[in-house]
């Protein structure tokens, strides 16, 4: 698009920084790059600001947060505790809690921010899934964001277990018992977290030093790297008017997408301090210091690890024994399989769909998440998935609330996360096929006007008239998914070299199912004008002309 003459605002900059460095022409092609006008291309700057928000926050906390194990007996402000032997980890987050201004405030902004955090990424990337935006050129991009959202995980887990109350300390247990349950390895990485046997003096300081340098020091060079590709491949739009592979439609970065950008930053600020504000999260005065022979009824973990949650409270107590050494199904299983099926099933996919279709051409403009079904009920299904194994992760409130049998959700619970997601996959398919037919209809048929007519026959019809120009052109941007050409067999009855074998013939069959148009847009039936909707003298079912 033309950007017409440079505002006098970037021409003098641009002209003051060339003097002084050479970069005003860069500066002048850069702040007039074009980004596309959609709302869900802003989701991913959730995530972008309540990182920010938590690199503020979180180094507020740390002039007043002393990461360390030793035991001191409680004298602050909060009465219930007072007298208590605790870890200085739990007397100093007890300290900004009532003692230092605004202490509280921060420290329930940074919680929130960092669910936010995670919350926005996984939204995000579920944006960027559906609508195929990790297709070549961004494949490498979407291997950032996979990796981003894994060290997201773990940097909550590590700065949810420093506070050292008996809430985080629950948790700190699991992941103990996580880690020495890894064959060969498990024992030396428990001694090097916990610095010897469980819980040991120094695991607070050791998560300290994760949390707040080397796992943050590796997010903020992936999001770096991660804004660089975005710049470089410019950003996917939706199908539209105008839109191609070739261009980018929407508004320059600045003034506009840096007005807008602004504006959102301001607005997750403001949710997350009113969140802060107003709604309580990790009330650690209220679970008490971290012993190793307590528990607190309906422990529950941050969303984010509810899955890894219900997966252990879903599996059976399986183990077996082999060479000498007792593996632990009952916690391997349930550790490692749902978070090695999500995540790397999320960074393989780019790679197999581009297997399963034989598409190597470049993709700048996004699909509707209807045009593509099977990689929607895949996503949908992998979403059943987790959202089973979270829920189930709360089995015991479940229990209570709903007074049924403990043993009962645990069982319904290891059917669903089966079933569920199969189901899903049939419903999202068929779902899509239905969205499909009626993005036909519309384009075929037009759109009911509300103009009721009655004709000389004693017959009442709806006038139909044509989509709007750009809802149309939104439809027409769908293209059907690529499918291996040279498939079938030669005259003699010999497939092409590649689809020999069984690997081979079962690419053939995945890319046929896979890709091809399902409903076509353009029918056999013509634009028409009406539709009836019943006469004078019959009743007569709706029937189109």
């Amino acid at each position: 698009m033309s950007t017409g003459n440079v505002p006098k605002p970037i021409a003098s900059t641009s002209s003051f920084i060339d003097d002084r460095i050479g970069a005003g022409n860069f500066l002048k092609r850069n702040l007039r790059k074009v980004f596309p006008d959609h709302w869900s291309f802003l989701l991913g700057e959730i995530a972008l600001y309540s990182f920010i928000v938590l690199l503020l926050t979180g180094t507020f906390l740390t002039f007043f947060f002393k990461p360390t194990m030793a035991h001191v007996v409680y004298d602050g402000s909060y009465e219930p505790l007072k007298g208590v032997m605790m870890s200085e980890a739990y007397a100093s987050a007890l300290h900004i809690s009532f003692d230092v201004r605004g202490g509280l405030l921060m420290r329930q902004m940074h919680h929130w921010a960092a669910l936010l955090f995670v919350a926005g990424m996984m939204v995000h990337a579920l944006r960027v899934f559906f609508t195929g935006a990790y297709r070549k050129p961004r494949e490498l991009n979407w291997l950032i964001g996979v990796g981003l959202l894994t060290l997201a995980l773990a940097e909550g887990l590590t700065g949810y277990s420093l506070p050292d109350d008996l809430l985080s300390g629950a948790g700190l247990r699991i992941t103990e018992g996580v880690a020495i349950s890894l064959p060969l390895v498990g024992t030396w990485i428990t001694f090097f977290l916990f610095g010897g046997e469980y819980p040991g003096e120094d695991v607070v300081s050791r998560f300290y030093s994760l949390h707040i340098l080397l796992i943050p020091g590796i997010l903020l060079a992936l999001i770096t790297a991660h804004m660089i590709l975005m710049w470089v491949q410019k950003h996917t739009q939706m199908p539209g008017k105008g839109r191609t592979n070739t261009n980018v439609v929407g508004a320059p970065f600045y003034p506009a997408f840096m007005a807008k950008a602004g504006a959102y930053f301001m607005f997750t600020f403001g949710a997350i301090a009113l969140l802060g504000t107003f709604a309580q999260i990790n009330p650690i005065w209220l679970f008490g210091p971290y012993t190793p022979a307590d528990i607190s009824a309906g422990s529950q973990p941050d969303f984010y690890m509810g899955f890894l949650e219900g997966s252990l409270r879903l599996m059976p107590a399986w183990e077996i024994n082999f060479l000498g050494f007792t593996l632990p199904l009952s916690v391997l299983i349930p550790a490692l399989v749902p978070m090695g099926i999500v995540m790397t099933g999320l960074a393989l996919y780019p790679f197999i769909e581009q297997w399963v279709t034989g598409d190597r051409s470049e993709h700048h403009v996004a699909e509707r998440p209807r045009n593509n079904p099977h990689r929607t009920s895949i996503g949908i299904s992998a979403v059943t998935f987790y959202g089973v194994l979270w829920l189930l992760g709360a089995n015991d409130e479940i229990s209570a609330f709903f007074h049924v049998s403990l043993n009962w959700t645990t069982y319904v619970g290891r059917v669903l996360v089966f079933v569920g997601p199969a189901v899903a996959y049939f419903i999202t398919y068929r779902m899509c096929l239905g969205l499909q037919r009626s993005d036909a209809a519309v384009i075929g048929h037009g759109v009911e006007s509300g103009v009721i007519k009655r004709l000389p026959s004693g017959e009442y019809i709806e006038v139909h008239v044509p989509p709007n120009e750009a809802i149309e052109a939104h439809m027409r941007g769908k293209t059907a998914i690529p499918v291996i050409t040279g498939t079938s067999a030669d005259s003699d009855g010999i497939p092409p070299k590649g689809m020999r074998g069984p690997l081979g013939k079962l690419r053939a069959k995945l890319s046929k199912a896979y890709g091809g148009e399902k409903i076509p847009l353009d029918g056999e039936h013509p634009h028409e004008e009406h539709a009836a909707v019943g006469s004078g003298e019959e009743d007569k079912s709706l029937t189109r002309h």
